[in-house]
C-alpha cells in the first residue's frame, strides 16, 4: 500500500489525513486491524524506533509505552519479581511470562497513570502471552514486527473487534534525510543515527567515581535510547532495566529532573509494604486502583481517604502515610540511573536526583557550569558521563 487514509489529522476538524511515502513507494507498515489516527502513527513510528534500538543495544526484547509522541514507560524483558508483579498487576495471570510480556509489563507499569490510553511497540513478534496482556490494559493499539496466529486472535477481541493493530516490516531502514512542514515551511535534516548502545560513549567520567558497573551502564544506554525518542527537554530515570521516572516537553531541565524524579519515587512508593497492602475492594477496576494509589501517596490523600470516600474504594479506611515515612521509604532506592537528552545546566538537578537514589548519570556536558555539576555529583559520589551526544527531538 503506496498511501493511507487517516480518520483525521491532531485534531476533528483537520480534514483530510493521510500518510504516504515522498519517493512513492510502499508503505513500511500494514494495518491489520482498527483504523489508526494521525497521533496514533506518530506514536507507533516513534516507539518502533525506540525498541528496534533498545533490543539492537541490549540483546533482549524491548517494549515501550507511549502517549502523545513521548514515552511513558520502555524497557527490557527481565524476569519479574514477586512485588513488581503486584504493583503491575499481573501477579494473578496463570501463563507464563515470557521475555517479551516482562518487558510490556515493565513499560506499562512504570508509570500507570501516564500510560493510559497509551499506544504500545514491541520489538520482537507479538506472542499469546503478550497479547493477553495488552488484552487486559486501556490502550489505543501496538506495533510489532509481526503477530502470532493466536496473539492476532486475543488482540482482534479487543475494543470490540476496533484495536488498532499495526504491522512494520523490521528491515525498513529510513532514508538518511528526512522532512516535515510547519505553517507551510518545509524543514530538512539529517536522520538521528546516531549509535547509542557503543560503550564508548560513556568512558569520559569526570567525576571522581569513575566505577559504573555493567549493569548501570546497561541502564545508561536505555535512558540514553529512551530521551532519543523523547519530546525535549527531557530525563529519563532507570532501574533494573526499565525507566522509572520520564520527564518530557518541558522548557526547564530542572522541571524535566523534578517532573521525572517524582514519578520515580512514586514508582518506588508504589512498593511501600502499606500500599501493597491496600484492602481494595473486590471487583475495583484497575484503573480505578492506580487512581487511588496515585491519590493515596501524594499530599491530596484526603481526596481518597475523607468519609464517602474511601468506602467507595477500600474496604477499611487506610491510615495516611505520612511525609516522614515516605522520606524514609524513597531513601532506601538507590543505584538509579539519570539521563539528560542535553547538559545539566546546575548542580540543583544532581541535587534533586540525589533524592530520588540516583548513583549514575549520563548527559551532553558542554555547559559553562560543568564544574559545579561535577563537584556536586563528587559530594555524593555520583559516577558521571559526559557523553558529547546531545538528544533533542521534536
Amino acid at each position: 500500500m503506496k498511501e493511507l487514509a487517516l480518520k483525521y489529522g491532531c485534531n476533528p476538524n483537520q480534514k483530510p489525513a493521510r500518510i504516504f511515502m515522498d519517493n512513492g513507494s510502499e508503505l513500511p507498515v500494514q494495518v491489520l486491524n482498527g483504523r489508526p489516527g494521525y497521533i496514533n502513527f506518530l506514536d507507533a513510528l516513534n516507539s518502533w524506533q525506540l525498541v528496534k534500538e533498545m533490543k539492537a543495544a541490549t540483546g533482549m526484547p524491548s517494549a515501550a509505552s507511549f502517549k502523545h509522541v513521548s514515552p511513558a514507560g520502555a524497557a527490557i524483558g527481565l524476569p519479574l519479581d514477586n512485588t513488581l508483579k503486584h504493583i503491575y498487576f499481573v501477579d494473578d495471570v496463570d501463563f507464563e511470562l515470557t521475555p517479551l510480556a516482562c518487558a510490556y509489563t515493565r513499560a506499562r507499569g512504570a508509570d500507570r497513570m501516564s500510560s493510559y490510553g497509551d499506544f504500545a511497540a514491541l520489538s520482537d513478534i507479538c506472542d499469546e502471552a503478550t497479547a493477553r496482556l495488552i488484552k487486559r490494559e486501556v490502550s489505543d493499539g501496538v506495533i510489532a514486527p509481526g503477530y502470532t496466529p493466536e496473539a492476532l486472535a486475543v488482540l482482534k477481541q479487543k475494543k470490540r473487534g476496533n484495536y488498532n493493530i499495526i504491522q512494520i516490516d523490521p528491515d525498513y531502514q529510513a532514508p538518511e534525510f528526512e522532512r516535515k512542514q510547519v505553517f507551510g515551511v518545509t524543514f530538512e535534516q539529517k536522520h538521528n543515527d546516531c549509535k547509542l548502545g557503543d560503550p564508548k560513549i560513556y568512558e569520559n567520567r569526570p567525576t571522581k567515581n569513575k566505577e559504573i558497573p555493567e549493569e548501570a551502564l546497561r541502564d545508561l544506554i536505555i535512558s540514553q535510547i529512551t530521551l532519543k525518542y523523547t519530546q525535549s527537554n527531557s530525563v529519563c530515570y532507570v532501574k533494573d532495566g526499565q525507566a522509572i521516572g520520564i520527564g518530557a516537553g518541558q522548557q526547564s531541565r530542572i522541571h524535566c529532573t523534578r517532573l521525572a524524579g517524582n514519578k520515580a519515587d512514586i514508582w518506588w512508593l508504589r512498593q511501600h509494604p502499606r500500599v501493597m497492602a491496600l484492602p481494595f475492594k473486590e471487583g475495583i477496576h484497575r484503573a480505578d486502583r492506580d487512581n487511588a494509589i496515585d491519590v493515596y501517596i501524594s499530599e491530596e490523600h484526603d481526596d481518597v481517604l475523607r468519609d464517602g470516600a474511601w468506602q467507595k474504594v477500600f474496604t477499611q479506611k487506610p491510615e495516611v502515610l505520612t511525609m516522614e515515612e515516605k522520606k524514609a521509604w524513597i531513601a532506601k532506592n538507590t543505584n538509579v540511573v539519570l539521563g539528560s537528552d542535553a547538559f545539566f545546566p546546575f548542580g540543583d538537578n544532581i541535587e534533586r536526583a540525589h533524592k530520588s537514589g540516583v548513583k549514575y548519570i549520563a548527559q551532553a556536558g558542554g555547559s559553562i557550569r560543568d564544574d559545579n555539576v561535577i563537584e556536586t555529583c563528587d559530594k555524593y559520589g555520583i559516577a558521571m558521563c559526559m557523553t558529547g551526544v546531545r538528544l533533542f527531538h521534536h
